[in-house]
């Protein structure tokens, strides 16, 4: 037990000698300082803080702005922190905080006003993409050398969304900007190592080549050389779908991926795996795009009769599950032949 310098009052505790009341009559225990400077990207929108750039609603981020630069005194432990914000024009606001601290297990509250100034700026992300800055171009050709416009979005719409991706944890990744060109696309990139996933991510998709070509195009201000580095993403002429030719068999391609890919074969309709070194025997007999349809007109065991879509007459044709009678298969020709395609 001991007693309170001040007012003589017996005390459990006590702060420099003084009771709790004595300590924290007339005592500040937060403080602000008069003005607080947000800085909001004019560009994208989003508002700094620290060494971070967040997308926030205006007055969220202004009643945030004003808790971070809150200052409490060394003996009280903040135990809740709310604001409250009143706009004076669009770009100042006047902030109050109030803070309940807890000191020496007793509950205080306390309050603490500051002015935060919107400041216009441009972000480092902003300002590279807008001065066009980039270090890697993507270059997405195909073997045929004439880039589809079909494999062109599918393969954009995948970068894109892979930016975009790794983009929510790192905001320096963007992409500049976007040429169609002869035989393909170039996609400009902000940073190396972004160049460098994405044709990784190509090449498992599509089991693709890849091919990286570094060009020195500079030195920084320390004498370290600057380089940019293209890197080739050549897409096979083949896809899902396709009926290719491999090893002397006709099937049908129904899988690839970074490990090559999976066929089924049309005489007996197995399936089986091709290894990635394997891939580029593949040879097209016929495109997805390109496979004729037939009309089922009857059904005996494990064969369907079909018209034929040349002339119209009755094909039988092998089939690994039953097709109701006016279904449409997919067919395809093979020395006067017909097969299914499943």
């Amino acid at each position: 037990m001991s007693f309170c310098v001040k007012c003589g009052r017996d005390c459990d505790e006590s702060l420099d000698g003084l009771c709790i009341d004595c300590w924290l009559g007339g005592r500040k225990l937060t403080s602000l300082p008069h003005h607080v400077d947000l800085r909001v990207c004019t560009n994208c929108g989003e508002y700094e803080f620290g060494d971070r750039w967040l997308r926030r609603d205006r007055m969220v981020a202004v009643q945030d702005a004003a808790a971070d630069a809150l200052a409490v005194i060394r003996d009280a432990v903040p135990v809740s922190v709310s604001t409250e914000a009143v706009e004076q024009d669009p770009h100042v606001y006047g902030v109050t905080v109030r803070t309940v601290c807890d000191v020496m297990g007793y509950e205080a509250e306390d309050e603490a006003t500051t002015i935060v100034r919107i400041k216009n700026t441009v972000c480092r992300r902003c300002s590279r993409q807008l001065g066009s800055y980039y270090e890697a171009i993507l270059q997405i050709r195909t073997g045929s050398g004439r880039l589809s416009d079909e494999e062109r979005e599918e393969t954009l719409a995948m970068v894109e969304n892979s930016v975009a991706r790794q983009a929510v944890t790192n905001r320096s990744l963007f992409i500049t900007k976007m040429e169609i060109v002869t035989g393909g696309v170039d996609v400009y990139l902000s940073s190396m190592s972004l160049g460098k996933s994405l044709a990784r991510e190509l090449a498992d998709a599509y089991c693709a080549e890849t091919k990286e070509s570094p060009k020195l195009v500079g030195q920084t201000t320390d004498g370290q050389d600057m380089y940019r580095i293209t890197y080739l993403v050549r897409l096979p002429e083949y896809h899902v779908g396709d009926v290719v030719v491999f090893q002397g068999h006709h099937c049908k391609l129904t899988r690839v991926n970074g490990n090559g890919g999976r066929v089924v074969d049309l005489s007996d309709f197995r399936e089986r795996a091709v290894r990635r070194q394997d891939m580029s025997e593949l040879r097209i007999y016929e495109k997805a795009a390109d496979i004729r349809e037939a009309t089922v007109v009857s059904r005996s065991g494990a064969e369907i009769q079909v018209l034929d879509p040349s002339n119209y007459s009755t094909v039988d044709l092998r089939v690994p599950e039953g097709a109701e009678i006016g279904d449409t298969v997919a067919v395809v020709n093979i020395d006067d032949a017909w097969y299914y395609v499943p």
